[in-house]
């Protein structure tokens, strides 16, 4: 009994996880379980009561549920042909009482200021909540599994020494879940719209998102058909909206009517019920550990996913057939609840990030409503960034093309291949070469290594290739070999790289990253050591404020204001060196925690005079800096600026202080911003995943309105160029596929057919665009280090 794809277990990991149990576990961890109990009558605790006792008739299991057996909350459910397939092979008699209840459909409608778009190809599954239990109620009477229903289960401790498993499915307020706080180690996060669950009294033929801008703000309906004649309903909007439209006083009944009359289109002016639903605020659930002991936390107790990727049913059902997957495989309890743990994490880390990135987009829903109405449809659309350009091509070509057109992509070209102007400079394609730290000068110099690597990735078909974070003091080093632009030989240096791709690879541009490592310099090469101050040869560092990077290591002095006036010139001074050298883009680096990056964020500019305190001041430094090399920086060359949009770290800089960073760069002059996140503080917790720092660009993007460039954990070319045609970026920058491959952007047009404009193969390469590959080159390659 195994759920498609499942991830398997290795021995070692499983024994590290049992190692790193730090209580005693309680009654009956070592044996297989025979007595079990499950807190919660809903699809998680249901399933699993029936799968574990199908697969041992001899074991004792009770269900402990306190509503009634017809009481629950929605009123339809949703699941992927993936989770049936899952049911399908664990349990033939739910799969096939399933199979015929179900409402299927394939479309999706998006309605947006009037206007219908349909995408079609997606494929649902869903039926009613009540009908769902009732399965699961017959099945698990059937098998012999014990429903005791409006009964409160007694302690999930006192259970724990009188059965030899507990399983927790007692939903995203779990009392087992608050009982063992101490061990499961729970985050809980709220959000900030409120919805209800509703119902109507027709089947919707698609899954319906619609808008609707009202006086007070924007609301939005998710809808989808769980019956021959009904149809769940959400109503979403923002907290200050809800209150605004006086929600807050409303009962479920007057609510359902209030939201009847604002949909009314789309219900074809017929009524909504409630039920029992009442407006509440959705809820992200993440715990450091599932399980203790012979207690075992399943679906919403153990994790929360928004319901707008539809996916809380289909993880519970997911998590039961891991458990009882594991309990059949594995020689013991503990190594089973190991491996189920171990197993089902990276899933639902996955899921949850997804659901993060729609909750939010959902959430800055009004940044969205002014974007040409397919391009908004197909940004909802690709929202958690699981559905992407590619997927949408096969699934419904029409509407992708239509998109596409609207976009201006002409005929056969894929987004990534369009045009983009800043300033005077026309980049050819959207593809940039991510600034990589090579810790490969002498003295600043940049050698022969520099133009193979920087001339390699030029000729590779990429728009944009820029250097390494360059230095403007050899102070302002990250380590000894570090790149600069602080003397004449250097900029020579550099003019040879320059001439090379202008020369060798026509119409690729090559930029320049201008910087200066403040507290964090002084260090080893990364491969031997990174963020660790050099054993001899050490210089002094200078920062905001005299705070070490890593506890226990090098305090900076804090810079008085006549060295900034020098800084500030070292920067001038370096722009003028990178123009005669010959870039055609400067970028001013004011992230990862470097010098500039250090004046911005609250947790590394302590200062008391005008340079600190509020973030008006604290900005001060680094525009000054940006003024001044703009001044000196020809002025049909366009600048840009690399900014870290969060800390990751509690007290620092937020999405939202980074809109107020962007706005004022962009109000000097900044013609892009390159949005990238973190490195600021060693403590940071960043919530690492494909695109994950894409949220920040696109918020930029629509809150500011300039240009900016995406970066972080873009690894193909089919989400370069999602990024692209749903507008949440301008550019993206990709940094460790170009280091797995050189010609990353060639081969990516091969791979998708392309040989129009944005694409130039060098004459000697021409042959090989042509020739037959295996295999995919967009996978990111092994893990390097980070980037500047």
């Amino acid at each position: 009994m195994r759920v498609p794809n499942r991830v398997s277990v290795p021995a070692d990991a499983a024994r590290a996880t049992a190692r790193g149990a730090t209580t005693r576990p309680p009654h009956g961890a070592g044996r297989p379980p025979r007595r079990i109990a499950v807190i919660g009558g809903g699809p998680a605790g249901l399933y699993a009561a029936a799968l574990l006792k199908r697969l041992d008739p001899a074991r004792d299991i009770t269900v402990w549920e306190r509503n009634a057996p017809d009481d629950t909350f929605g009123f339809g459910v949703v699941l992927s042909d993936e989770t049936l397939g899952g049911i399908e092979h664990a349990d033939p008699v739910v799969h096939a009482a399933l199979q015929r209840d179900f409402v299927r459909w394939d479309d999706i409608h998006i309605v947006h200021r009037g206007v219908r778009h349909t995408s079609g190809g997606h494929g649902f599954a869903a039926l009613g909540r009540h009908r769902l239990l009732e399965i699961l109620h017959e099945r698990c009477r059937s098998l012999g599994v014990e429903l005791r229903f409006r009964a409160q289960a007694p302690d999930a401790a006192l259970l724990a020494r009188t059965h030899d498993l507990v399983v927790a499915a007692d939903g995203v307020h779990s009392t087992t879940r608050r009982a063992f706080a101490d061990v499961f180690r729970p985050r809980i996060t709220a959000h900030r719209c409120r919805y209800i669950w509703l119902a109507a009294g027709v089947a919707f033929d698609a899954f319906r998102f619609e808008t609707a801008e009202t006086r007070h703000g924007v609301m939005q309906l998710h809808g989808y058909p769980y019956a021959a004649d009904a149809s769940t309903v959400i109503v979403e909007m923002r907290e200050e909206v809800w209150r605004a439209a006086g929600f807050d006083a409303m009962d479920g009944t007057e609510s359902a009517g209030r939201c009847a009359r604002i949909f009314a289109d789309a219900l074809g002016g017929r009524p909504l019920k409630s039920g029992d639903s009442a407006w509440t605020t959705f809820r992200t659930v993440v715990n450091g550990r599932w399980s203790y002991g012979n207690v075992v936390l399943l679906g919403d107790a153990a994790h929360t996913a928004h319901f707008s990727i539809g996916s809380g049913t289909k993880l519970a059902v997911e998590d039961a057939l891991a458990l009882a997957a594991c309990l059949r495989e594995q020689p013991s309890l503990r190594d089973a609840l190991t491996a189920y743990e171990t197993e089902r994490r990276p899933v639902v880390a996955s899921t949850q990030r997804a659901a993060r990135a729609s909750l939010e987009w959902f959430e800055d829903l009004p940044l969205y409503l002014g974007r040409p109405p397919r391009q908004f449809a197909f940004n909802l659309l690709t929202r958690s960034r699981r559905v992407t350009h590619g997927n949408l091509r096969l699934r419904d070509a029409r509407f992708t093309e239509s998109v596409e057109r609207e976009f201006g992509c002409p005929p056969g070209t894929p987004p990534m291949f369009t045009p983009f102007r800043l300033r005077g400079l026309t980049l050819r394609n959207r593809v940039v070469v991510s600034p990589m730290d090579m810790y490969s000068a002498v003295d600043g110099v940049p050698g022969d290594f520099h133009l193979v690597h920087l001339g390699a990735r030029a000729l590779g078909g990429a728009a944009l290739v820029m250097t390494e974070m360059v230095c403007v003091a050899p102070e302002g080093r990250i380590t000894p070999g570090c790149t600069g632009l602080y003397t004449g030989r250097q900029a020579e240096a550099w003019r040879r790289i320059t001439d090379f791709v202008h020369r060798r690879a026509p119409g690729t541009a090559i930029g320049v990253q201008l910087g200066h490592s403040g507290r964090k310099g002084s260090t080893k090469p990364m491969w031997e050591g990174m963020d660790e101050p050099l054993d001899e040869g050490n210089w002094p560092l200078v920062a905001a404020s005299p705070l070490p990077y890593r506890p226990g290591g090098r305090t900076p002095r804090e810079l008085s204001r006549a060295q900034l006036t020098d800084l500030r010139q070292q920067f001038t001074e370096a722009a003028v060196r990178a123009a005669r050298a010959g870039f055609d883009l400067l970028e001013l680096h004011c992230a990862h925690g470097y010098l500039l990056s250090g004046f911005l964020s609250p947790l590394t500019n302590r200062r008391t005079d005008a340079y600190g305190g509020s973030p008006e001041k604290r900005l001060r430094f680094p525009l000054e800096v940006f003024d001044a090399v703009r001044e000196a920086w020809p002025g049909e060359r366009p600048m840009t600026v690399r900014i870290s949009a969060t800390d990751w770290a509690e007290g620092g800089t937020t999405a939202e202080d980074a809109v107020a960073l962007a706005r004022a760069f962009a109000a000097h002059g900044a013609d892009a911003i390159d949005v990238s996140t973190g490195q600021v503080v060693a403590d940071e917790r960043p919530e690492f995943g494909r695109s994950y720092q894409t949220p920040f660009a696109d918020r930029i993007r629509h809150r500011v309105g300039v240009p900016v460039i995406a970066v972080g954990a873009i690894s193909s070319w089919d989400d370069v160029n999602s990024l692209i045609l749903a507008g949440r970026a301008d550019l993206c920058a990709l940094a460790r596929p170009h280091l797995y491959d050189p010609h990353w952007t060639l081969h990516a047009a091969a791979e998708q057919g392309y040989e129009g404009p944005g694409v130039v193969w060098p004459a000697p390469y021409r042959a090989g665009s042509r020739r037959p590959r295996t295999g995919r080159t967009d996978a990111p390659g092994p893990r390097l280090g980070p980037g500047p």
